[in-house]
């Protein structure tokens, strides 16, 4: 089990995994990481409080508030206590810290710092969804939160319409039902994905099918934590995707009678990009 500061393995930031559910999916190290710390640093202080109440733990060290805001002016004093032998467990609301989470500055200021950096593995979010989702694991990205603008998202998915690989995203409930419409005008509507809501927990849902589908049944809102799990690009789908390759095939679908506007669609579909990139290509 963990050691006690002073010990050999003192001086040493664990990033903890917390549920990302149900508490009782807590790794079973989590309980004892928890109680022996010598910092607790807390995305929420509030949650961690409520963490250690359903595992029955009462931490014998101090618990600070670790967070997105105040990342920078925390890490000095995280930094401290590491090297001066104390054992910091970073947890965050939910998951693996780092993964979308803070934690990625603490550990690159720990290594360069020669402090040594281990984890407890557990609950996450991104491999949860993956797992279920039902579209092929063997090779995947994590793409974490879209951009809020609908400019900066739709330029983001646009350079991954090619991507071969399943990709995961996060989504804030409330910005669900914007993402969904945005992959498929980006990856088009046949484009299989999964939209995962509440994992783990008691209203757990996972909805698989087309991107224009799950549009459509998102449309009236979506509650709860939602990753968004969607299907690579076909294999060689977007091989001829430069402009002059562009403005060919929508001149080849003319000649054969398709109008400009079905033309443009039709590239974007076999070449998987937005139609916006083929319109721009074609209006140049």
């Amino acid at each position: 089990m963990s050691a006690k500061p002073g010990a050999a393995d003192a001086g040493v930031l664990v990033l903890a995994a917390t549920p990302i559910g149900r508490a009782t999916d807590a790794p079973p190290r989590l309980a004892q990481e928890l109680a022996d710390a010598t910092v607790i640093a807390a995305e929420d202080t509030r949650r961690l409080r409520r963490l250690c109440a359903d595992l029955e733990v009462t931490p014998s060290g101090r618990v600070v508030s670790y967070f997105e805001g105040n990342e920078t002016t925390r890490i000095p004093g995280l930094l401290d206590a590491l090297t001066t032998g104390g054992r910091v467990v970073l947890v965050t609301d939910a998951g693996m810290p780092s993964v979308s989470d803070p934690g990625y500055r603490l550990v690159t200021a720990a290594i360069a710092a020669g402090v040594r950096v281990t984890s407890v593995p557990g609950p996450s979010a991104v491999l949860t969804a993956l797992a279920v989702s039902g579209l092929p694991v063997d090779r995947f990205c994590f793409e974490g939160f879209l951009p809020r603008k609908a400019g900066e998202r739709a330029r983001r998915l646009a350079g991954l319409a090619g991507e071969e690989r399943t990709m995961v995203f996060f989504e804030a409930p409330h910005r669900t039902p914007a993402a969904l419409a945005a992959l498929a005008e980006a990856f088009g509507g046949d484009r299989p994905a999964a939209v995962c809501r509440e994992l783990t927990k008691t209203h757990e849902e996972v909805r698989r099918g087309r991107l224009a589908d799950l549009v459509t049944w998102a449309q009236p809102g979506v509650r709860g934590g939602v990753p968004l799990v969607g299907a690579g690009a076909e294999p060689g789908s977007t091989a001829d995707t430069d402009p002059a390759s562009l403005r060919a095939a929508v001149a080849e679908l003319e000649e054969a009678g398709r109008t400009r506007k079905e033309a443009i669609a039709e590239t974007a579909r076999r070449s998987g990009l937005p139609k916006r990139v083929v319109y721009d290509a074609v209006h140049r």
